[in-house]
């Protein structure tokens, strides 16, 4: 079953590739979705994967332009999700400019994008199972808004939504 608008999202953990600890290492770092959803106005998107075609080339690049207009509107912070390790993640957002300004988590077995009901089997692809494209505006971690694109498409999930909706 999908998650829905007014549903709190499942408890799950994430991993985010954290460039410097307080102890001057950097790798991954696990985090309860629950702790990390505490008190905030989260908006999410998720992509099916990092360094596809339209993730990286639309999808991340929007919401690294429109960053500062989404945080303007009340957003504590912005979430990317997607079905690849966090080392996966470390790099996309390195190489995308998307460090710092956008929280790159991975779910890299799909278990928290199977609870939320929005995992994508891509195996007859050879890509596996992997994450529907959509985005979502969270608030103590209770769905808002939740904006799924239907096959491959990106019509609903981008800032333009997001924006008109805060």
């Amino acid at each position: 079953m999908t998650i829905s608008i007014g549903d709190r999202v499942p408890e799950g953990t994430l991993t985010e590739f954290i460039e410097s600890t307080d102890n001057g290492q950097s790798g991954p770092q696990a985090f309860k979705v629950s702790e990390l959803v505490k008190g905030k106005k989260i908006v999410l998107f998720a992509v099916p994967g990092a360094f596809t075609p339209t993730c990286t080339t639309k999808h991340v690049v929007d919401f690294i332009r429109d960053a500062e207009q989404i945080k303007a509107k009340g957003v504590d912070e912005i979430w990317c999700v997607a079905v690849n390790d966090a080392f996966v993640m470390g790099a996309w957002g390195r190489d995308t400019g998307a460090t710092g300004i956008i929280r790159l988590l991975a779910d890299g077995a799909a278990t928290w994008t199977t609870e939320l009901g929005l995992e994508l089997d891509l195996i007859a692809r050879g890509l596996g199972v992997r994450s529907r494209r959509y985005s979502a505006i969270l608030e103590d971690g209770v769905v808002k808004q939740l904006n799924v694109e239907e096959g491959g498409e990106y019509k609903i999930s981008g800032t333009q939504t997001i924006l008109s909706q805060l």
